[in-house]
């Protein structure tokens, strides 16, 4: 099964290890911290040039890939339960 994080980008469920909601995990230092290593380390994908609402963490065979997307994390919530592209 895929799902589809916007922008015509699809990755595997199975590689995905967290969505999560760009206002409210941010304040975390932590956070932070994991966005700014991940981009300079060049694994964060923009998806669109809006505004991100979400990040998804997604890995695989060991690599891994940071994706900003526009969409809210309720639409992608309503994706991964049902598995609908165009939710």
């Amino acid at each position: 099964m895929y799902i589809h994080l916007g922008q015509n980008v699809v990755v595997p469920k199975k590689g995905i290890v967290g969505i999560f909601d760009m206002d409210i995990c941010t304040s975390s230092g932590i956070t932070r911290s994991f966005l700014i290593k991940a981009e300079k380390e060049g694994e964060v994908i923009a998806i669109s040039g809006d505004l991100p609402k979400v990040f998804a963490v997604y890995e695989n065979k060991g690599t891994k890939k940071v994706f900003l997307s526009q969409l809210s994390s309720q639409t992608l919530l309503k994706r991964w339960d049902t598995g609908d592209f165009e939710a």
